[in-house]
């Protein structure tokens, strides 16, 4: 099953084949593209966690179960577990990931919740947001 901390559905929503290291662009787009393009996409289903998840994996910032950025990206995870209302432990399919996003995430909680990231001025997450709003 695939895991994700809260900030990493919006992240894969946005994901565009850039990252921190050659291994996590590959990992990254595999779950991506598994998620995002395969007939059974919508249907899978991620749980949710508070650690390092399925896209962390190979991430160099990676530090056991946390990150080497941890604050940042637990203000991160924060931040769109309200919007979300997402809890640990919790699952979902990502059908239902992306029903959530389109309903909640509004144009200023996503400037907000995603203030602290470093991807963000790239606009390919925001521009993913308005094209998911276009779909209902």
């Amino acid at each position: 099953m695939i895991q994700f901390r809260p900030h990493h559905f919006m992240c894969t929503l946005g994901f565009v084949g850039k990252g921190y290291s050659e291994s996590f662009v590959q990992n990254f787009s595999l779950i991506a593209d598994q998620l995002r393009n395969s007939p059974d996409g919508d249907h899978t289903p991620i749980l949710v966690t508070s650690t390092t998840d399925s896209i962390c994996a190979p991430c160099p910032n990676r530090n056991g179960e946390s990150c080497t950025t941890e604050t940042k990206i637990k203000k991160l995870d924060d931040a769109h577990a309200e919007i979300l209302k997402l809890k640990t432990g919790m699952q979902l399919t990502w059908g239902e990931a992306k029903k959530r996003i389109q309903q909640s995430m509004t144009d200023e909680k996503f400037s907000d919740a995603c203030s602290p990231c470093a991807w963000k001025s790239l606009g390919v997450c925001q521009n993913a947001l308005t094209e998911l709003r276009k779909k209902t």
